[in-house]
């Protein structure tokens, strides 16, 4: 009796360690900030530059490392995340945008973004479309981290 117990025990233990574990299904915005921080850390690792760059029809971003002065791709990263969405990279400020089934969209897109050895980036940011409203990531140049704009207050 005391064995069947323990075993039960130690089942369940398995079972919930396992899902605490899984990560589960991840946002476009929590990918691209995952992508984001691996670009940085393999420039500063390898003391090179990354750029990253997101292949909408294979659904992955692209690392490609610069250290030898020829792009060998380094790390391609599969998006898991569910359901339908495209990302373009931004120049720093706002610029041109079009109005796209009553939704406003910004068209001043960049190819790729740039990380260096020393740990910064190229100014950009990121618009995730495809989910109700388009998502705009501001990321500072200097820590690779996300700027949390202020929004005005309402009265």
């Amino acid at each position: 009796m005391a064995l069947a117990l323990i075993s039960l025990l130690a089942g369940v233990l398995v079972t919930g360690t396992t899902h605490l574990l899984d990560e589960g299904t991840k946002t476009p915005s929590e990918m691209l900030l995952k992508a984001i921080a691996d670009s940085r850390r393999m420039a500063v690792q390898n003391d090179c530059e990354v750029t990253l760059a997101f292949n909408r029809d294979a659904r992955a971003f692209v690392l490609t490392s610069y250290k030898t002065g020829t792009g060998v791709v380094a790390a391609s990263l599969p998006v898991t995340a569910e359901g339908d969405f495209g990302l373009d990279f931004l120049v720093p400020r706002k610029g041109n945008s079009v109005l796209i089934g009553g939704v406003l969209v910004e068209t001043s897109t960049l190819p790729s973004v740039s990380f260096y050895a020393d740990g910064t980036c190229t100014a950009f940011r990121a618009q995730i479309t495809g989910t109700s409203d388009p998502e705009v990531i501001a990321i500072d140049p200097w820590t690779c981290a996300p700027v949390h704009e202020k929004k005005p207050d309402v009265l």
